[in-house]
């Protein structure tokens, strides 16, 4: 399932997200994936948390960075959890429609049984209606 993480910048989506992560290391049996805009928060993720700095990977556009999810999850077929921190910056979807990527990550979280906890720096409003659903936190 996709789950967004709604807010401006600064409202502490981050934070929820390392919290969850974290948190779930304990709770789940499969393995769990961090990917973000740099390595700084290395030190405050679990050390069972893979860390990909998605910058390091020549990531151009949506769709290399949807290639590049379905490449992490081919790779681990015990891979239960992944949280895309700064999911417009990663994926390259500033000042963009991201509504369709979030359908190609829905349609791979279905098909491989793997959660995608979003954070997108954007205000509840400005998720698209058929997405209201998806978002489980709004700061």
């Amino acid at each position: 399932m996709v789950h967004l993480i709604t807010g401006n910048k600064g409202k502490g989506k981050t934070k929820w997200m390392l919290n969850k992560a974290n948190g779930a290391v304990k709770e789940i049996l499969g393995s769990i994936c961090y990917l973000d805009k740099s390595s700084q928060h290395m030190y405050e993720l679990n050390n069972r948390i893979r860390l990909i700095n998605v910058n390091d990977y020549m990531v151009e556009n949506d769709d290399q960075f949807l290639g590049f999810v379905s490449g992490i999850i081919s790779q681990d077929h015990d891979l239960e959890q992944m949280y895309f921190d700064s999911f417009l910056n990663i994926s390259n979807l500033e000042n963009a429609d991201f509504a369709p990527a979030i359908s190609r990550l829905q349609k791979l979280s279905e098909k491989f049984n793997v959660d995608f906890f979003i954070s997108i720096s954007v205000d509840d409003h400005e998720i698209p209606e058929e997405m209201q659903e998806l978002v489980i936190v709004s700061l």
